[in-house]
């Protein structure tokens, strides 16, 4: 809640109109007019729950765009990479294997495959920047993580069209699997660093944040490879819904700043051990003050605890309209309360008796292993209503 009220200040806060920029006004402007593309180019496949998903989001996207400048260059360039691969397919499933572009770069599969690598080469940038003291290696690093996550999204975006190509009766949003799962985390976890990675000046945490991404990355190519996870297969019954559509995106907006806070607990427990055993050590000197690792800590749990709980709202209404009751003690569900109190225990402690520092570093980090418990163990070790998660 605290980085959502921080960029709506940014946004609408005092000093409203002497902030705005001629790129604010062209983004003002744009958002709207992608949205009526968007409606005019697809509109006759959309039905309304669609029309009501997309202008919500573009009516989020606006103050987001204002607030974090970076993202009117990057949804445009996403969008425009989208729309080129759509029409290099020109309707034609097979046009993936025999157009270059879309063979090395564009086709979902190639996207995602960029994606790996770059996110990879990044969280060695980043750490090579931090041990070797070298910034302008730490700025390739958050290059690469923008190239990384852009062809993430153009992957993912992609991969939609190719569920109609195959067949119509198919297509669905790429959200619904532990493959397309996997790269939403690795993105959507990489769009909040960069965001915090701006308005904090931490570069040097960087390869903190960046290696739980590549250990995303590391599953996803796994599955891929060993489970074939990346062939788009029917939807099960009870994800042929909209409610999919909300509730997956949220869930993991807040399973990735949950994951974020917890490589700057990571990065605050390092830093304060160095400087008790090794007080010069150069390390410990480039990593942020604890204030601010205890803010970002902060400031990530409370966006993720945010998110959590509305996606955990809507999961219940789905619930209820899928299998007839809100709530059923599902492994998921109850792991997803377990997860649920752990962060609200967490915050509770922070705001009403003041804790900081090293216990509540401990206990993000901790709470990132419950996390990817409910995110993944359910689906290897218990079975349920959510079995179609299983690997």
């Amino acid at each position: 809640m605290a980085v959502t009220r921080d960029a709506m200040d940014d946004a609408f806060g005092p000093g409203f109109l002497a902030r705005r920029t001629v790129g604010d006004w062209l983004w003002a402007a744009g958002v709207p007019v992608a949205t009526i593309g968007v409606l005019l180019a697809f509109g006759d496949a959309m039905g309304r729950s669609d029309v009501l998903i997309l202008l919500g989001f573009a009516a989020l996207l606006l103050p987001l765009g204002w607030s974090f400048r970076a993202l009117q260059l990057f949804t445009p360039v996403v969008g425009g990479a989208a729309a080129l691969a759509l029409l290099q397919y020109g309707g034609e499933l097979a046009a993936g294997e025999a157009r270059f572009l879309l063979v090395y770069a564009l086709a979902s599969q190639s996207a995602i495959m960029w994606m790996s690598a770059l996110f990879v080469l990044a969280t060695v940038a980043y750490l090579a920047g931090l041990f070797a003291r070298a910034d302008w290696v730490a700025r390739t690093g958050t290059a690469l993580t923008w190239c990384a996550t852009g062809m993430g999204f153009t992957g993912l975006l992609v991969r939609w069209h190719e569920t109609y190509l195959i067949d119509p009766a198919i297509g669905y949003i790429p959200i619904s699997n532990l493959y397309e799962a996997f790269i939403l985390f690795c993105v959507i976890t990489a769009l909040i660093w960069l965001y915090y990675e701006r308005r904090y000046a931490v570069r040097h945490l960087g390869g903190f944040v960046l290696t739980i991404i590549s250990a995303a990355v590391a599953f996803l190519l796994w599955y891929s490879f060993d489970r074939a996870g990346h062939e788009i297969e029917p939807l099960v019954p009870a994800l042929n819904s909209y409610w999919m559509k909300i509730h997956v995106p949220t869930n993991f907006i807040g399973y990735g700043a949950f994951a974020l806070a917890a490589m700057v607990g990571v990065a605050y427990l390092l830093r304060e051990r160095l400087l008790r055993t090794r007080p010069e050590s150069r390390i410990a000197n480039r990593l942020p003050l604890p204030a601010v690792l205890d803010d970002i800590m902060y400031k990530s749990i409370a966006l993720g605890f945010a998110f959590f709980t509305i996606a955990t709202f809507l999961g219940a209404i789905w619930a209820a309209e899928a299998w007839g009751s809100y709530w059923n003690w599902d492994p998921k569900e109850a792991w997803a309360l377990i997860v649920w109190l752990t962060y609200a225990g967490w915050l509770h402690m922070r705001l009403t008796k003041g804790w900081h520092g090293a216990p509540m570093a401990w206990w993000a980090v901790i709470g990132l292993l419950v996390t990817a418990f409910c995110f993944l163990g359910v689906n290897m070790f218990l079975s349920g209503l959510h079995s179609y998660g299983e690997l």
